[in-house]
């Protein structure tokens, strides 16, 4: 019997909340998520991921506004390509609104307003994407603030289209997975990522 959405959803947002990592199906590939402004949870990614933290994260955010909440600007230009949008589109944004990476080795902390610093490039740019499939919408929705999204695989090694590709060292390192048959909404190929200016300038990163 088919577990309810709602109730995977409230499962996935409780262990997204304590800081926890889960295995989800997107409106593209199968992700490896977490809540987007918490440094620990992110560094936990890289780790299942063994992939360098000097590399910034795809995210995901129910809406423009929750992006604007995350960026100091949202060029028109990317309110034009979203409006227009027909397909998965990760918009890399200018100007990120993030924490600060601690100085002296201490531990860093979660910040419901600010990206975690480890989740954003080292020009301060940010890749986030409006996901076209109601369950991830809803779950940025319901947490309130961006989730991490990035491909559900060791780095370097392929991106798993299917649940059925996902490698189990990365089924067993993550501390939630959504029900599997969700995944009949995703697209089962990555977004497009296409970079903006303030300016209204546009580079096609992955077309």
């Amino acid at each position: 019997m088919k577990k309810p959405v709602n109730e995977i959803l409230a499962e996935a947002v409780k262990v997204l909340r304590e800081g926890g990592v889960i295995l989800y199906p997107t409106d593209t590939i199968w992700g490896i998520g977490c809540d987007a402004t918490n440094p620990e949870a992110v560094a936990k990614v890289y780790g299942i991921k063994k992939r360098p933290d000097s590399k910034s994260l795809v995210l995901l955010a129910d809406s423009l506004d929750m992006v604007g909440r995350y960026v100091r600007e949202i060029p028109d230009i990317a309110v034009q390509l979203v409006e227009v949008n027909d397909r998965p589109m990760t918009i890399i944004y200018p100007d990120a609104i993030c924490g600060k990476a601690p100085a002296d080795g201490s531990k860093a902390v979660a910040d419901r307003h600010f990206l975690a610093y480890n989740a954003v490039a080292e020009d301060g740019s940010v890749g986030i994407r409006v996901p076209m499939n109601e369950f991830c919408r809803n779950l940025c929705y319901k947490l309130g603030r961006p989730v991490v999204s990035t491909s559900a695989n060791v780095s370097g090694e392929p991106s798993p289209e299917r649940y059925s590709q996902i490698p189990q060292e990365i089924i067993s390192a993550v501390d939630y997975v959504v029900e599997s048959y969700l995944e009949r909404d995703s697209q089962g190929k990555a977004s497009q990522i296409i970079k903006v200016g303030l300016r209204g300038e546009i580079q096609i990163i992955r077309p």
